[in-house]
């Protein structure tokens, strides 16, 4: 057992306890391990807010979100135990005697341990403007000398380097590297922690995993809603902070970065900083940005707003593996289906042989209905001697239909109990990822010298704007 993980004695404080990112995501990850015995033991979790509610208003908001299997006759007394680890306590963000509270609190529900160890986990599901006075308070006032402090803090981690920058340094004052653990969701998901085994462990893929073979990457993230009256915050953000330079940053790090020479976190972080180093920030003219009919609509949205509910993004990297090669990173709201993938387009086989056939492509879908799959060319069934496309399909559920797939909320909060950071987001990591976007933000926002681009407009349901298909091909590139 590695030195750094917590098996017992633990109490997880969750700020913001009363916010949608506890209640629809935090809580059920917090129950999906409890009930499965994976949260050490004893565990106590404790939702503090500003919120002013009751005990057993507390425990409605943080279960209504949880599955109930129709199936499983247990779940009612699995979730009355659950409910017996909860607990609220309400008090203000940047008033220290609050804090003190919460610390009286705790201890009062650590003299039920055994042995002299007290580890508290904190958990900031809050906006990024109240992380500095909260990880402060937490830390003077709140942090315990009899065992193992942790922070995890959610995105967005800034808006631009600066930004990002000034908060990394700020909470640093108060917690060191080892202790925080900043969150990307995406990090936690199972084809996403999937890719490096596919990578390093197989001969047959590593040996067609550069430039020599591979046309382009596309990385992406559709979705088929809208803002949905989250407009308002939306608007300051655009598509581009909200998943581009985050969740699909951390994919393409992981699908371009060099072989670790060790799997530990240290080295898997290393690799994938050298990689956001030697690519190249966006440039304007490799960026298409798209807003949906619709957008200005939304409450909170002004009626001549500029922000872009769809981009696509052209990384290029300056090393002799994939010189030349661009990774599309592309993501919108308001298209056709919902959908996160990655696919890797191989270049044309040579000569025209068969005449002109598709491209051979290997696809991992992240979601929905997690697989991995490779379209091949094969010759077409029976008397004709055609050619015709097949794909070879793992599906995820289907060939593993009784082991336990865990979300990503699941596994990032056991990476945290383990000490694990290889699921998270260095300081150095972050700041080369924003140094990649943050000149295209900045054009974006009209920050420069240029003139602001105008997204274009796009109908709801629809594949995005209509110069996708002209865009893609540009960087020989296919739209799917």
């Amino acid at each position: 057992m590695p030195e750094s993980q917590i098996t017992k004695n633990t109490i997880f404080v969750v700020a913001g306890a009363s916010g949608d990112l506890a209640k629809k995501l935090v809580y059920p990850a917090f129950f999906s391990l409890f009930h499965r015995g994976y949260l050490p033991q004893p565990t106590y979790i404790v939702g503090y807010a500003r919120s002013i509610i009751d005990h057993e208003t507390f425990l409605n908001q943080v279960t209504e979100n949880i599955p109930k299997p129709a199936d499983d006759p247990t779940f009612p007394a699995k979730l009355e135990r659950f409910k017996a680890i909860l607990s609220y306590q309400a008090g203000s963000y940047d008033d220290p005697a609050k804090f003190q509270e919460l610390n009286i609190y705790l201890e009062s529900l650590e003299s039920n341990y055994s042995g002299s160890e007290r580890n508290r986990i904190f958990y900031l599901a809050l906006p990024s403007t109240a992380f500095v006075q909260v990880a402060e308070n937490l830390k003077k006032n709140v942090y315990t000398s009899h065992g193992t402090n942790r922070l995890i803090v959610e995105k967005p981690i800034g808006s631009d380097l600066e930004s990002a920058l000034e908060l990394v340094h700020a909470i640093s004052q108060y917690w060191t590297e080892d202790e925080t653990f900043r969150i990307d969701h995406y990090l936690g998901k199972e084809i996403i922690k999937a890719i490096p085994v596919l990578r390093f462990a197989n001969s047959v893929t590593s040996g067609f995993w550069d430039s020599k073979l591979i046309s382009n990457v596309q990385i992406t993230l559709n979705e088929s809603f809208g803002t949905e009256g989250r407009g308002g915050y939306y608007d300051t953000a655009g598509v581009i902070r909200d998943v581009i330079q985050n969740h699909l940053c951390q994919v393409f790090s992981l699908l371009a970065m060099e072989r670790p020479s060790q799997l530990n976190p240290t080295e898997i972080i290393n690799e994938k900083v050298k990689l956001l180093q030697a690519t190249q920030p966006v440039n304007p003219e490799n960026v298409l940005l798209g807003q949906y009919i619709g957008y200005l609509d939304d409450p909170g949205v002004p009626k001549d707003s500029l922000t872009a509910t769809y981009a696509a993004n052209v990384l290029l990297i300056n090393n002799d593996r994939w010189y030349g090669v661009p990774f599309i990173l592309r993501s919108g709201k308001a298209l056709n289906e919902t959908l996160v993938e990655v696919r890797i387009q191989y270049k044309d086989a040579p000569g025209s042989l068969f005449g002109n056939n598709p491209r051979s492509e290997l696809i991992m879908r992240i979601q929905p209905n997690e697989a991995i799959s490779i379209k091949l060319n094969i010759k077409s069934p029976g008397f004709d001697s055609g050619v015709v496309p097949a794909e070879l399909k793992l599906n995820y559920k289907a060939a593993f239909p009784d082991v336990f797939i865990p979300g990503a909320y699941e596994v990032l909060i056991r990476d945290v109990l383990n000490g694990d950071h290889a699921t998270f987001v260095r300081n150095d990591e972050l700041e080369a990822a924003w140094k990649i976007f943050t000149p295209i933000l900045h054009y974006i926002d009209g920050k420069t010298n240029d003139p602001r681009p105008v997204p274009t407009k796009y109908e709801f349901g629809s594949q995005g704007p209509p110069e996708l298909a002209e865009f893609l091909a540009a960087f020989d590139a296919t739209r799917v």
